[in-house]
């Protein structure tokens, strides 16, 4: 009877996790700014919770460094993609918690000091790790943070 139950509850775990979607992954084709690419799928991806300088249509002071920076967190490589609640923005981008191996990429543009954390309710489940990270960029004067 014991054996008839741990072979029951296998089965349900194994049923259970089949039926979770794998992460999303992507091969980005494009980094528009320092928070903001392009995928293999062709949609644009606006990073969650961060903001950092424009580019476009005027370079904005460290615009360049972050867009720069971010190329070469993510350009040509294979992303993984996390959503929080909302899918897209008004826009239409899809907004995603970005990550390059083990690297958060959206955390990792506030730590250098080439965007800041700001929270775009509803998504803000790392927004207290992200603002944290600024004021360490801020406190340190990293990128735009210098004095």
């Amino acid at each position: 009877r014991g054996k008839i139950w741990l072979s029951a509850i296998i089965i349900f775990l194994l049923a259970l996790s089949a039926c979770s979607p794998p992460p999303e992954t992507a091969t980005v084709t494009r980094v528009i700014d320092g928070d903001t690419i392009v995928i293999s799928t062709g949609q644009r991806v606006r990073y969650i919770g961060i903001d950092a300088p424009e580019i476009h249509p005027k370079a904005e002071a460290y615009g360049m460094e972050a867009w720069r920076a971010n190329r070469h967190l993510v350009e040509g490589k294979e992303v993984r993609l996390e959503r929080d609640v909302s899918d897209t923005d008004k826009y239409g981008r899809l907004l995603r918690y970005v990550y390059v191996g083990n690297i958060f990429v959206n955390a990792e543009m506030v730590r250098q000091g080439l965007a800041e954390a700001k929270a775009y309710p509803p998504d803000t489940k790392n927004q207290k790790y992200l603002k944290g990270l600024e004021a360490v960029a801020r406190e340190t004067g990293r990128g735009m943070w210098a004095k």
